[in-house]
């Protein structure tokens, strides 16, 4: 696939929350397109969809439905994506998939572009988007890692309703009105849908996104320990997480604990660093209260940092507090920053 001057984009799941910031950020950052396709399950086929003032008939995603497409992204799920995505490498796509089904693979590229983009030189037709929580936390630590070494992570998550999609969002806030009338909330979608049991989100923590597995971690837990090390190119880095849902809609907020190398390294110098890294946003001044909030991370594409202390035991300690909306940075903006960059570097060719 040589470098062409617009490209024909399939987006699949284009009726979901992260669909629609997909199809936002295309409009928004003048995306080269020649010919956009709309695709989604047979539920949703035949709405309708305005992209850059023309309305685009939704059609159901199948096989077929990647002829002639250059570039695929996907955000329809895992099982869809297992499905769908070879297909569309095969008709010559080249497939951007914002699910966990390709992201441990070895022939995959697990890619932040602040942080590894060079990894998409290597890809075979299928690069994988990594889970929010890992994206933002990576964006922050990388530029740490190269400038002081890094070796360990322990990370607790505070993340927004939304990384369960829009039914999860519902769902709060039924129960938030239902509680404020003193009725009986229901639970039927959090903490896991196809999960057992089931819990209210609204004014309440739950300390489970995703299913237990056998270790007792659960699989966000796990998606965040195992992705960092493989974006990070860093197997043998001490990754530790615990993920928690918290009652608010959109944006990820994580309390990090480090470990550099050096010991010398003090909190100007880690101030130094983010203030110079890209994609990452310092908000870090204690004595006028500035630091990041989900609230006010909200819509902005940036990783926000801030509380940067260092630890009062161990001198290569250090603690961070890390914030982006899960829906951009977390998934859409990272994906079409992917699709930016194999064109900007002609690397769409397999």
């Amino acid at each position: 696939m040589s470098q062409k001057s617009a490209y024909n984009v399939a987006v699949v799941g284009a009726t979901g929350a992260v669909g629609h910031k997909i199809l936002e950020l295309l409009q928004e950052k003048d995306f080269p397109i020649n010919k956009l396709k709309l695709l989604s399950s047979k539920r949703s086929a035949g709405s309708k969809q305005v992209f850059n003032q023309e309305e685009i008939i939704v059609e159901e995603a199948v096989p077929e439905s990647f002829e002639g497409v250059d570039i695929a992204l996907f955000s329809a799920g895992g099982s869809v994506s297992k499905k769908l995505a070879p297909e569309a490498v095969k008709r010559g796509a080249v497939v951007i998939d914002n699910t966990s089904a390709f992201r441990m693979d070895d022939s995959v590229p697990l890619v932040v572009p602040e942080v590894n983009k060079e990894d998409l030189r290597d890809h075979q037709g299928i690069i994988a988007n990594p889970n929010c929580s890992t994206i933002q936390m990576v964006a922050a630590l990388e530029p740490l890692k190269a400038k002081f070494g890094l070796r360990r992570i322990i990370v607790s998550t505070y993340q927004a309703v939304s990384g369960a999609g829009n039914e999860a969002c519902d769902e709060l806030a039924n129960q938030s009105k239902t509680y404020l009338s003193n009725e009986e909330m229901k639970a039927t979608i959090l903490p896991v849908k196809g999960d057992e049991k089931h819990f209210p989100i609204a004014f309440n923590a739950l300390p489970q996104i995703d299913l237990f597995q056998e270790n007792g971690y659960t699989f966000e837990e796990l998606k965040m320990i195992n992705e960092t090390k493989k974006i990070m190119h860093a197997p043998d880095l001490s990754v530790a997480a615990t993920c928690v849902r918290l009652p608010f809609f959109t944006s990820h907020a994580e309390s990090v604990y480090i470990e550099v190398e050096r010991e010398d390294v003090m909190v100007k110098d880690i101030w130094e660093v983010l203030q110079h890294a890209e994609g990452v946003v310092l908000q870090d001044n204690p004595k006028e209260q500035i630091y990041p909030t989900p609230l006010a991370a909200e819509g902005k594409q940036d990783v926000f940092v801030g509380r940067v202390r260092k630890d009062l035991d161990n001198r290569h300690g250090f603690h961070l507090w890390i914030v982006s909306d899960n829906l951009l940075k977390g998934a859409a903006w990272n994906t079409v920053q992917i699709a930016q960059e194999l064109i900007q570097n002609n690397w769409l060719q397999r």
